[in-house]
């Protein structure tokens, strides 16, 4: 009995929080790479891609970093397999922790005030939709005006991420 009701009302708060989401998600990413900090639409990602054509101002900071749009389209839909419900609470435990702390270094608000929160949020609304996520969806329901995406790291981080996914029910089965 219980079950069911954990289900409908995580699913009632889903369906909430994706209504909510467009409004309170970030609508930039100040990408440091290489030394370098720019603020980009995060619409400019998405074009990139559903279309794979790129701004101008994108393609001006892909041909800086010397990477073609191409691998950054692959990069940003990467998919990554997560059960939001398992997720949710995983990301709950110390071992979620853990993994926030760890992804929140390359991923994490312009003044890293309640950061593992954040992105907790965002994971769990990115895999909401399809069991899913991947690195686009987790800007697009990033709650802050502006999210900070440290070019050099991320995706040795988004590998760890992916590792941790992967081990999520042998850490639920621990519990």
């Amino acid at each position: 009995m219980m079950k069911p009701l954990i289900f409908a009302g995580l699913t009632l708060l889903s369906s909430w929080g994706l209504k909510l989401a467009p409004a309170a998600a970030a609508t930039e990413i100040m990408l440091k790479y290489q030394g370098l900090s720019r603020n980009i639409p995060i619409s400019d990602l998405v074009s990139l891609t559903t279309t794979g054509e790129t701004s101008a101002t994108l393609a001006a900071l892909l041909s800086q970093a010397g990477l073609p749009p191409e691998d950054l389209r692959s990069q940003l839909t990467y998919p990554l397999t997560a059960n939001p419900i398992m997720l949710d609470r995983v990301l709950n435990s110390w071992p979620g922790e853990w993994i926030l702390d760890q992804v929140g270094t390359a991923l994490h608000p312009v003044d890293a005030v309640a950061s593992r929160q954040a992105l907790r949020a965002s994971l769990v609304l990115a895999a909401t939709a399809d069991g899913q996520l991947n690195l686009i969806e987790i800007l697009q329901t990033y709650p802050t005006d502006v999210v900070v995406l440290e070019g050099d790291t991320i995706m040795s981080t988004y590998s760890q991420l992916e590792a941790f996914l992967q081990s999520v029910p042998t850490l639920w089965l621990l519990k």
